[in-house]
């Protein structure tokens, strides 16, 4: 497929784009506490550049100190040091021809009460005593308990409204002298942006942040000339814009858009605006002069309707970039959920957008642009959609590092250049899922001659237990593009041929990586648990119940995607020990499957299981007060994994450099699969 539109040069105001791929703005937590690009963080952006996107749109960057810092390491153009700091992240992105624009952003109620007024502190701190920041992150844990019991400072907002689903942070209102100062701090630090001698500005009007909260109803309950009707609601951002354009006169701006908060996808229609009101907005943005249309949807409120999990649909919103761009005449850029270039192209081709904006993609696959440019689009790691970028950002924020991404272990490592040093050297694994293949990819790229020996009959591990859903799809690319990185490094992999220690041994390898994986784990604690089947028999289908009264016993997302598959046949309870459904589970996966499975599927919570019998399950209350047998035909475990590392300890001593990798090492997600993989391989000499 030829891909021309793909690779036009188009205009965003006066700025030539050299093609119409965008890197989407996403917070990777690169950043330092004054909100100055470290080095980690321009590894980060130049890699893409030389990737060959078009434009790089950063991360949110803030505009305040006060009261608009939304993470601890996140970029600032807040104060005239940022300029400096950031034109060298400018000079090397420029260098691979690529553009940048900066997203000047406030977070509003989804602030957290813990940065309310401690940036300044943290900087300052931060500079003096070197040993700060490690200080910090140990008493963070602390504070989030704080955050939990609404014992920190309330954050600001236009109005004090309900609480945001995902902060749930207590909030005051801005007075109208805060928020024309507000409106000062974005323009100043548009004119920091256009110093450092970037290329643009984005601000960000969606996903719920300061300025949607602003064009919401839903948020916005102010009854001066900032609240009120569309034109009120909208003065903020168009204040915002007209001082902007005084100040930096023709320099491009950008605004991204929620054009539909998508309340009615779960159930509330009627709440926040709908599509109709977003054209609308989109419209007259146009009017006060941007220079383009960034199309989004949603808020935190309604996460999984901008940043979907796996379950969802490629290009299921490009209606809504369409209805925008037949509104307006300006260029409209627009994510739509692309995973692949026939897919970009063809939106591009249909006038759905004029830009691509590809932001998970371009993490996991940091040469996307380059690969199709190249015709080498079968190269592509493909992002899966598990989400485990913003789960992992989230959850590193308030330990001081960084988010990760399960197809691509390099991501804060882009410095780290594997050395071409295999010599035809020999190495086996044991193991064809994630791990396995991941460490032959890159051992077989480093010059080693590597087999991969695999006891089934085809490669995924405990990732095939994914493919029967078709919610689950997008989960066996990372094993397709294993196969086929595999394949082009020179990797060969025989099927059916467990990996046994004696057949290790005739290779003679100079290295062994054991990535056997893991099984289903049944508690031999539980009388009667012989009784049982496992998640495993069920997704693999090796068993199959019909017209029962099933238990499934654990609440993780396995135990739900088990429970899913049974309900479409069988009356299923699903038992949690703790208080509430799948504890620990990033929500937007718990929040995705609970909405299908809410009507088909019981749950009881904070219920252990003790005793499997012929009539069914016995179940003690945590309290330990009561005991409830609940009669079932079958019940299922679903309580984890188990590694199976029998062949490590048979190996350890046997050769010279044996390690063991994925879910043998210790159980865990693709991303600690890949992970791991990645680090035994640099450990080869």
């Amino acid at each position: 497929m030829e891909y021309e539109k793909l690779f036009t040069p188009m205009n965003i105001g006066k700025v030539q784009i050299k093609n119409r791929i965008v890197m989407a703005p996403m917070l990777m937590g690169f950043g330092r506490f004054d909100g100055c690009p470290t080095e980690k963080m321009m590894n980060y952006y130049e890699e893409r550049a030389k990737g060959g996107v078009g434009l790089i749109i950063t991360e949110i960057t803030r505009v305040n100190d006060m009261h608009g810092a939304t993470a601890f390491a996140q970029l600032s153009m807040s104060r005239d040091e940022n300029t400096e700091a950031f034109k060298e992240l400018a000079d090397r992105i420029h260098r691979h021809g690529c553009k940048v624009f900066v997203q000047l952003h406030h977070p509003g109620r989804q602030n957290m009460g813990l940065l309310m007024g401690t940036v300044p502190l943290s900087i300052a701190m931060d500079r003096a005593f070197p040993f700060y920041q490690k200080a910090l992150y140990k008493v963070v844990p602390a504070g989030k308990k704080l955050m939990q019991h609404h014992l920190v400072p309330k954050v600001y907002a236009p109005s004090v409204c309900e609480r945001s689903y995902f902060a749930d942070s207590d909030m005051r209102a801005f007075s109208k002298k805060q928020i024309e100062a507000l409106i000062n701090q974005f323009a100043d630090a548009a004119v920091r942006v256009k110093k450092s001698g970037a290329d643009g500005v984005e601000l960000h009007a969606a996903h719920g942040y300061l300025i949607q909260q602003f064009l919401s109803p839903n948020t916005n309950k102010r009854t001066d000339e900032y609240g009120g009707s569309l034109e009120n609601r909208m003065r903020f951002l168009l204040n915002i814009i007209k001082k902007i354009r005084e100040r930096c006169g023709d320099f491009p701006i950008v605004v991204r858009l929620s054009v539909d908060e998508c309340y009615s996808f779960i159930g509330k229609p009627g709440k926040g605006y709908t599509l109709s009101q977003g054209v609308e907005m989109a419209k007259r943005l146009e009017q006060a002069g941007v220079d383009a249309i960034d199309v989004s949807s949603a808020a935190y409120d309604t996460f999984n309707y901008w940043l979907e999990p796996s379950s969802f649909e490629c290009g299921w919103r490009k209606y809504m970039a369409k209805a925008v761009k037949e509104a307006v005449s300006v260029p409209v850029l627009a994510a739509n959920l692309i995973r692949s270039p026939e897919q970009a192209e063809e939106q591009l081709e249909e006038g759905i957008q004029d830009f691509v904006s590809l932001g998970r993609p371009n993490i996991a696959d940091p040469q996307w642009a380059n690969k199709v440019k190249e015709g080498r689009q079968e190269d592509i790691k493909r992002c899966i959609c598990c989400l485990y970028c913003i789960e992992s950002m989230q959850n590193n924020a308030y330990k001081g590092t960084h988010g990760r991404c399960s197809v691509n272990p390099k991501i804060g490592r882009e410095e780290i250049q594997l050395k071409k040093n295999g010599g035809g050297r020999k190495v086996i694994v044991a193991g064809a899922g994630p791990a396995g293949l991941m460490s032959a990819q890159l051992l077989g790229e480093r010059g080693f001659d590597v087999t991969v020996l695999e006891k089934s009959d085809k490669a995924g591990g405990q990732l095939l237990l994914a493919a029967d859903s078709q919610y689950k799809k997008k989960i066996t690319w990372c094993i397709e593009d294993l196969l086929t990185a595999c394949k082009k490094s020179g990797v060969e992999i025989k099927y059916n041929t467990p990996a046994e220690k004696e057949l290790i041994q005739k290779y003679k390898p100079y290295a062994v990586i054991i990535a056997c994986g893991g099984e289903a784990a049944v508690p031999s604690s539980v009388k009667g648990s012989e009784r049982a089947y496992t998640s495993t028999d069920i997704l693999s289908n090796s068993v199959s119940l019909k017209g029962k009264t099933v238990a499934v016993i654990g609440s993780g997302m396995t135990g739900l995607e088990t429970a899913e598959k049974l309900a479409k046949d069988n009356k299923v309870y699903v038992i949690e020990m703790a208080g509430e459904i799948a504890p620990g589970t990033w929500m937007q996966h718990r929040d995705d499957i609970l909405a299908r499975i809410k009507d088909d599927v019981s749950f009881l919570t904070n219920y252990e299981l003790t005793q499997i019998d012929g009539r069914g399950v016995v179940l003690r209350r945590s309290d330990k007060r009561q005991t409830k047998c609940l009669p079932c035909d079958a019940v299922v475990f679903a309580v984890g994994v188990k590694s199976n590392n029998k062949l490590y300890g048979e190996c350890k001593d046997a050769f010279e450099n044996v390690f063991c990798v994925g879910d043998s090492s210790r159980p865990g997600r693709i991303a600690q699969a890949t992970g791991s993989a990645f680090e035994a391989v640099l450990k080869i000499d």
